[in-house]
C-alpha cells in the first residue's frame, strides 16, 4: 500500500489578505472612496503629469540640458515614486505608477521642441543633399530622411523626415522650422501645426498617469489601529494611518 501524501497546507486567510495588501493597497473602506481621498489622489497625478511636461517645455524654452532631455523628468518620476512608497501605496500600483511617468518623461522632451518651434519658429528654406530610408529600412518607421543644406551650403547636423518622401530628390527645396534663439534642432515644416499639438500628443500617457497615481492613493487608505493592532470601533472613512 502507498503511503499517504500529507494534506497541502493552504495559507491562511490573512496571510492571503496581507499579500493583496501589499500588492494592490488595503483600500480599507466601505463603498466609495472618501471624497478627500480621491481629490488627493488627483491632485497629486495632475501635478505629477504637468511637472514632468512643464519641466521639459521649460528646459527646451530656456536652454537647461538637464531639464530638456528629460532627466528632470526622471528625478520627478522618482520622487513620485517615493511618495507613494511613504504612503505605503500597492507595490504593483507604485511600479506601473513607475513605468508610465518613465515614458511620459522620456516622451515629453520631443514634444517640448515641437512647443517652442511653433512659438517662435522661423522657417528657412534649405537644399536636399541626400535622402535615406523608406519602407524597406529596419529603422525609422519606413519614414525617408533627408540631409540638407542651408543657403550659404553648410549641412544641417540633423536629418528632416517630415516633408521629405518617396519623390524627394537631392537638389529639391524643403521648408525647415528654426528656433530663433538656436536652443532647439530644426524640423520641417508641418501644415497647420500649432503648439497644442506636440501637447496633445501626450494627452494619452498624462492621463493613464493621473489615472495610475489616483488608484494608487485611494486604495493605501487604512483605518486607524488601536497600540494592541486590533482595528478601532470606528465608522469606515474616520481617520486614516498610512
Amino acid at each position: 500500500m502507498g503511503r499517504r501524501r500529507p494534506p497541502v497546507a493552504t495559507p491562511e486567510p490573512h496571510l492571503m489578505a496581507h499579500l493583496r495588501s501589499r500588492v494592490w493597497g488595503p483600500a480599507e473602506f466601505v463603498g466609495l472612496p472618501p471624497w478627500w481621498l480621491t481629490a488627493e489622489g488627483l491632485l497629486v497625478g495632475c501635478a505629477a503629469a504637468g511637472v514632468l511636461i512643464g519641466s521639459s517645455v521649460a528646459g527646451a524654452w530656456y536652454g537647461v540640458p538637464g531639464l530638456a532631455d528629460g532627466e528632470g523628468g526622471l528625478v520627478c518620476v522618482a520622487a513620485l515614486v517615493l511618495y507613494l512608497c511613504v504612503v505605503r501605496a500597492g507595490r504593483a500600483l507604485v511600479g506601473i505608477v513607475a513605468v508610465l511617468g518613465a515614458c511620459l518623461a522620456l516622451l515629453a522632451p520631443q514634444a517640448a521642441v515641437g512647443v517652442v518651434l511653433a512659438e517662435r519658429g522661423r522657417v528657412e528654406s534649405v537644399v536636399v543633399t541626400s535622402v535615406e530610408g523608406g519602407p524597406g529600412t529596419v529603422s525609422g518607421h519606413g519614414r525617408y530622411f533627408c540631409s540638407v543644406a542651408d543657403q550659404y551650403g553648410a549641412p544641417l547636423q540633423v536629418r528632416i523626415w517630415r516633408g521629405c518622401g518617396k519623390a524627394t530628390r537631392p537638389g529639391d527645396a524643403l521648408a525647415v522650422v528654426h528656433d530663433m534663439k538656436g536652443r532647439v534642432p530644426p524640423r520641417g515644416v508641418e501644415a497647420g501645426a500649432s503648439w497644442t499639438d506636440p501637447l496633445r500628443s501626450l494627452s494619452g500617457w498624462a492621463a493613464a498617469l493621473v489615472a495610475a497615481c489616483a488608484l494608487a492613493v485611494v486604495r493605501s487608505f487604512r483605518l486607524s489601529h488601536t497600540v494592541s493592532g486590533c482595528p478601532a470601533p470606528s465608522a469606515p472613512g474616520e481617520g486614516t494611518s498610512r
